[in-house]
């Protein structure tokens, strides 16, 4: 999906929602432990009800790989159904890989060429050769960990150089030269406010996603008015407010209701630019 397709899919949709699926078995509601799978029976009743409001999915590996075997299979049927039903929505890997190159190009074969997904989170630590292993697969999108919404994201990304640069906008600019804004997005957390601006002097083209919206208490507004560009720019992810708003049978269609009022929220913000 090209930077002007999913612009145009935010466009038909009224929405620039992600639907996080940090699917957790111990949270999911319990008739569907019963189920041969119950990790992918939640995910398909989740996708199936909240696609109309949403352009974007984002599983968290994590919540998988903490199953196993058969987390990674529940991952990889996810994926499926997402492609085999719902083309048109853009499918994030949030991986947060990010190795030595031939490493990098071993994740980069497995989430790309086996998955078959849109785009991965990678963490940019290592440098250069540790995400360009990433980049070279036209079509898809790197995610780079810029500015991330946890209180530790102070620990590090706040740090300032001897030029008064501090470190994620170092990422913000160095990044620039291994990628462009057609392939390349940046994490930007919601929690992070008016630091939105500072992003934006640096990288004004390119898509953020962002978290933190919902349980973790970023505001929706505050993203727009500070990060939104002219082609909205914005991925805004939300997951435990949606998927866990419900914890009986009638979790799907509680899902649906609130991704529906973020989706409302989301119009309104592109009037502004629409």
């Amino acid at each position: 999906m090209t930077r002007q397709e999913l612009f145009e899919n935010i466009k038909k949709k009224q929405s620039f929602l992600c639907v996080g699926l940090d699917t957790d078995i111990k949270k999911i509601p319990a008739h569907l432990l019963t189920e041969e799978d119950p990790i992918f029976a939640f995910n398909k009743a989740i996708i199936d009800a909240t696609a109309p409001y949403c352009i974007a999915y984002k599983p968290n590996l994590a919540f998988y790989e903490s199953m196993g075997v058969k987390g990674w299979i529940s991952f990889e049927k996810t994926i499926t159904y997402l492609n085999e039903n719902y083309p048109d929505q853009f499918i994030i890997a949030d991986a947060k890989r990010g190795d030595i190159g031939n490493t990098s190009a071993m994740y980069a074969r497995t989430f790309f060429e086996e998955m078959q997904l849109d785009a991965l989170t990678v963490a940019p630590y290592m440098g250069e050769d540790s995400v360009t292993p990433f980049l070279s697969y036209e079509g898809k999108w790197v995610i780079l960990l810029a500015l991330t919404s946890n209180k530790g994201s102070h620990n590090f990304q706040l740090s300032e150089d001897n030029r008064h640069e501090r470190l994620f906008e170092k990422v913000l600019r160095v990044s620039q030269q291994w990628g462009n804004a057609d392939n390349m997005m940046y994490v930007v957390g919601a929690t992070q406010g008016r630091m939105f601006e500072d992003i934006r002097k640096i990288a004004p083209d390119h898509f953020l996603l962002v978290p933190g919206i919902g349980a973790q208490g970023g505001s929706l507004e505050d993203v727009c008015h500070y990060g939104m560009n002219r082609t909205c720019g914005l991925i805004v992810n939300s997951s435990r407010a949606i998927i866990y708003a419900d914890s009986t049978e009638h979790f799907a269609s509680v899902a649906a209701e609130k991704a529906r009022e973020v989706q409302q929220q989301m119009a309104e913000q592109l009037k502004k630019i629409i």
